[in-house]
């Protein structure tokens, strides 16, 4: 990895060694940084007051090996990167004013993709990782993770299966605890449809109507309209002598005929004066007719208008116009059928609801069996590695328990609380030496027990669900003596299968590393390149002896430092 502008360090280069890495120095010297780093290359929160003071961001690259055939590999060429030779390039840049970017193998990609690749590639721990250890769930996740398929399986059943009983107990509470609201409106629905029924609409009726009525109310005048235009076009009966406009233009139509004969202009206007003639004969017909039929009833006047009254009473509540009122009933109607049909809605669901929890407790006694199955081992498995770590009488085991609730589902002729993840509450627990009754290692384990106990967990992890590097941030915190040499065994012993990096204050712990780096400050406060350096031989044994007693020259130091390496080198 190379750092830049990160926290103390201006720019580092750190070079981790295929095994064990231990990274050491003096406290504040920047060694966590190495942890950040490889954080935020996988994703991690980006935090801009880890940016140097005085720059404008903080820049970590990293060359990181990508195991071929994961799911990794394929995430990543998903994302448009390239690899380089067989491993990914990634950057991730943070600015002082909290931005962040990210480039995997030359492609910019969202941070989150980062963070999916994570879980197969490292596996960090750190103070924070024992404390989460302390959670109930994170210890049923330890669980799970180690039984694999023999609870992932069983799981991903009762999974399905509790969200389903979610989702039909959500609709069935719904649908009960608003019952008032529902006849409420299941009333007003059967009201406005009554209401509309009685009146029995048309579509298009009302404009219809209205049409009419504007025509009935103004017959009269209708009619003395339509007599003059007759007369002024056909003549009136009663004034022989009147010139009419049919008059008029017959005679023209006639003066034209008499000479159409010499001039083929003047015939065609004489055609179509012609089809004036017969277009005002039409049109004067058409007007005596209407006169004719047109009726100025009163009563039928009155009627139209009291129809129109009682559309508008249906248009003034249930649409713009009558149409707009038959498209809310036939609405209307079908949300009726779907409220009164609410009684046999309920007693369905109430039906596959209690299937369901049957089903689901089913699952869960399954689920719990693997669990309880696994747990034996895994507990076994602990306890063996604790014997290598220094705890030889150290015992740990599982309890899983459950708790009663009413509204839960049956297991065993109980009725238990469910979640989720299932029935289960899943606690670790510890019995540090013989006679002592087991206790939650919350409570049970010393500071140094709880790291011993996470690094025996996450080796027997090693075993089952392996990933390619493991980061420990000063896991061996609480420790000394003998139980930190076996630490330093025992964490050689898991870099024979994946590479380590240990950040650590201990030299029995940093003497079985295949690679130390000294992270050193220079009189500014800062880390430059040189700041990080491998070290080996006089240059390893001078660190060591300032581990052990704070004194660099010190010959008592020395001899303890070279028997440390030689222990390391025989178990080697």
């Amino acid at each position: 990895m190379r750092i830049r502008s990160l926290g103390v360090i201006d720019d580092a280069v750190v070079e981790l060694s295929p095994g064990f890495t231990a990274v050491t120095g003096e406290t504040g010297a920047g060694k966590t940084m190495v942890v950040t780093s490889l954080g935020l290359l996988l994703g991690g929160r980006a935090d801009p007051a880890l940016v140097r003071i005085g720059a404008k961001n903080a820049v970590v690259e990293g060359r990181i090996t990508v195991p071929t055939g994961g799911t990794a590999i394929v995430r990543a060429e998903e994302a448009g990167a390239e690899l380089d030779d067989g491993a990914l390039l990634i950057s991730r840049t943070v600015s002082a004013e909290g931005r962040s970017r990210a480039h995997l193998g030359g492609r910019s990609v969202p941070v989150g993709v980062l963070a999916e690749l994570a879980d197969e590639l490292v596996a960090v721990h750190g103070q924070t990782d024992q404390q989460g250890l302390l959670k109930l769930s994170r210890q049923r996740q330890a669980l799970d993770r180690y039984a694999g398929d023999a609870v992932a399986v069983p799981l991903a059943k009762y999974a399905g299966a509790y969200r389903r009983l979610r989702a039909i107990s959500a609709e069935l509470d719904e649908i009960t605890t608003r019952a008032r609201e529902r006849a409420q409106e299941a009333d007003l629905l059967r009201f406005g449809l009554d209401e509309i029924a009685a009146v029995e609409p048309r579509a298009g009726e009302d404009a219809e109507l209205s049409a009419e009525a504007e025509r009935l109310g103004h017959a009269e005048a209708l009619a003395s309209a339509a007599t003059a235009a007759h007369a002024a076009l056909a003549g009136n009966p009663e004034d022989p002598e009147g010139i009419d406009a049919a008059t008029l233009v017959a005679g023209a139509h006639r003066a034209l005929e008499a000479v159409r004969s010499h001039d083929a202009a003047l015939a065609g206007l004489s055609g179509r004066i012609g089809e004036i003639n017969i277009l005002l004969r039409d049109v004067a017909g058409e007007l005596a007719g209407y006169a004719d039929d047109l009726d100025a009833d009163p009563l039928r006047l009155a009627a139209v208008e009291e129809r129109r009254a009682a559309l508008t009473q249906l248009t003034r509540k249930y649409g713009e116009n009558i149409d707009a009122v038959l498209a809310w009933a036939e609405q209307g109607a079908a949300r009726l059928l779907e409220l009164d049909g609410d009684d046999e809605r309920i007693d369905e669901l109430t039906g596959e609801r209690d299937a369901l929890r049957a089903e689901l407790g089913g699952l869960a006694q399954a689920l719990t069996d693997a669990r309880t199955e696994a747990a034996e081992r895994f507990a076994a498995a602990v306890t063996a590695e604790l014997a290598s770590l220094a705890m030889p009488h150290a015992r740990v085991s599982f309890e899983i328990r459950q708790s009663d609730d009413p509204e839960g589902v049956e297991l065993g002729g109980r009725t238990v609380a469910y979640g989720p993840a299932g029935v289960d509450e899943v606690e670790l627990l510890l019995a540090p030496h013989p006679g002592a009754p087991p206790r939650p290692i919350a409570k049970g384990a010393s500071g140094g027990e709880l790291s011993r106990v996470m690094l025996a967990v996450e080796v027997v992890f090693a075993g089952t669900d392996p990933v390619p590097t493991y980061l420990f941030d000063e896991v061996d915190a609480g420790v000394g003596g003998k139980a930190a040499v076996e630490i330093g065994r025992r964490l050689a012993k898991l870099a024979k299968s994946a590479q380590v990096v240990v950040v650590t204050h201990l030299p029995q712990v940093a003497a079985f590393a295949d690679r130390q780096l000294l992270v050193e400050k220079t009189n500014d406060g800062s880390v430059t390149r040189s700041g990080v350096k491998v070290l080996e031989g006089e240059e390893r044994i001078r660190e060591l002896s300032r581990m052990l007693a704070g004194q660099e020259d010190s010959e008592t130091a020395r001899a303890h430092a070279e028997e440390l390496l030689a222990t390391a080198r025989g178990d080697r």
